[in-house]
């Protein structure tokens, strides 16, 4: 997303001193609480997340996340917080001759499920805001168990309310309102003692402006050839002085299809995903996710991870967007590219160590994420491919 000059410096010492403070407090909190016996189970994370990718893009996330139940109660509650400082000099910003820019999000959610026997509801809520984007959601998930609980049914209902605007523009003189309903069903089998498979099916309906306000979108005269990757003088040479605001359809709805399989070894268990997506902008595609983790010992998991992704066009997708005769703009246009013909690997994997008594060591752990992501763009103005590394480092603690 193309963004003006950044008038704000990096995130502040005082708030990382308030992110570590937050974590000592609920450190001490849980560890009272194991201290007294009490009958509740609690459980807290924290982890530090750092993105970068070769269009200069870098993301450092520090999050906290948490959790309490009581199982003979039959209720849970969870809770996260996250702050994402994001840092971009891409292509998209360096072709409008725009500096690099530095921003800051912060998100929240909660969610509680009480299910004291065979039905059970959960509703959740989360909060976002940054300079030029708030939102918040709500939602209702409701569950079945059948068959001696060796099958569940679920279906839940979402909705989300969000504005978008520019960065330094109060939202009364400029905003969009995208409003959002999702709905989900499903439900899960136990095969044998070994294995299990769900399946879901996911709607999501968006209605409102999602055009990014600052992307604008280089036009050609009719018949120009724009090669895939062309540089930045190249296309400067070539396009025309119209520059118009990239527009895209005001609604869209969106529709997944997602088979998920367990199955536990001896000493090692594997997790399959496949998802099928579609909407009504044409896109279309398909997502396999594979996961294999060992145990090796009582302190010890690990295992590799492998995602592939295929994806179509929007059918309004375009290279190099002419300019029709009136002169007039095409109706639809992005210069999102997300939105046109990809393919994407992601290569990686992870572990836990445990790091808490003999007895049970993995009451306390530190946990370890690093995956590598290729993606192909197969019809980019710009860019040809994208690199990306994520790291991510946690310690959990279990009472």
């Amino acid at each position: 997303m193309i963004k003006p000059r950044a008038r704000r410096p990096n995130v502040p010492s005082s708030l990382s001193r308030l992110v570590v403070a937050a974590i000592a407090i609920v450190v001490l909190l849980l560890a009272g609480n194991a201290r007294a016996q009490s009958p509740y189970d609690v459980r807290a994370t924290s982890e530090v997340a750092e993105y970068g990718d070769t269009d200069h893009v870098f993301i450092f996330t520090p999050s906290i996340a948490g959790t309490v139940a009581r199982p003979t109660a039959g209720w849970t509650v969870n809770g996260s917080y996250l702050v994402d400082v994001v840092s971009a000099a891409s292509v998209d910003i360096v072709s409008t001759a725009s500096r690099r820019w530095t921003e800051v999000r912060q998100a929240g959610a909660l969610d509680a499920t009480y299910k004291p026997g065979t039905f059970g509801v959960t509703v959740s809520g989360g909060v976002s805001d940054e300079p030029d984007y708030v939102s918040w959601s709500a939602g209702a998930l409701l569950s079945q168990d059948l068959m001696d609980k060796n099958l569940t049914l679920v279906a839940g209902y979402g909705h989300s309310h969000d504005v978008s605007g520019r960065t330094g523009t109060p939202f009364s003189v400029f905003s969009h309102t995208i409003e959002t309903d999702a709905i989900r069903a499903g439900a899960t089998l136990v095969l044998d003692r070994l294995t299990t498979g769900s399946l879901l099916v996911d709607g999501v309906f968006v209605n409102g402006d999602t055009s990014k306000p600052y992307r604008y979108i280089p036009l050609f005269a009719p018949g120009t050839n724009v090669p895939v990757g062309a540089s930045i003088d190249l296309v400067n040479a070539l396009r025309l002085n119209e520059r118009p605001f990239e527009q895209v359809p005001l609604t869209r709805n969106r529709y997944a299809l997602t088979l998920r399989l367990a199955h536990r070894f001896h000493a090692s268990t594997s997790r399959l995903e496949a998802r099928l997506y579609d909407d009504t902008w044409g896109l279309l595609a398909q997502t396999t996710d594979v996961r294999h983790v060992f145990d090796l010992g009582r302190r010890f998991e690990l295992g590799p991870h492998l995602r592939v992704t295929n994806q179509s066009a929007v059918n309004f997708w375009q290279r190099a967007y002419t300019l029709g005769p009136g002169p007039s703009y095409p109706v639809y246009r992005t210069g999102d590219r997300e939105l046109g013909p990809l393919f994407n690997l992601t290569g990686g994997g992870g572990g836990r160590w445990g790091i808490g008594p003999a007895r049970d060591p993995m009451k306390w752990s530190l946990g370890l994420e690093v995956e590598a992501t290729y993606t192909h763009f197969l019809d980019d103005l710009y860019l040809t491919s994208r690199t990306s590394v994520l790291g991510a480092l946690s310690i959990t603690g279990e009472f």
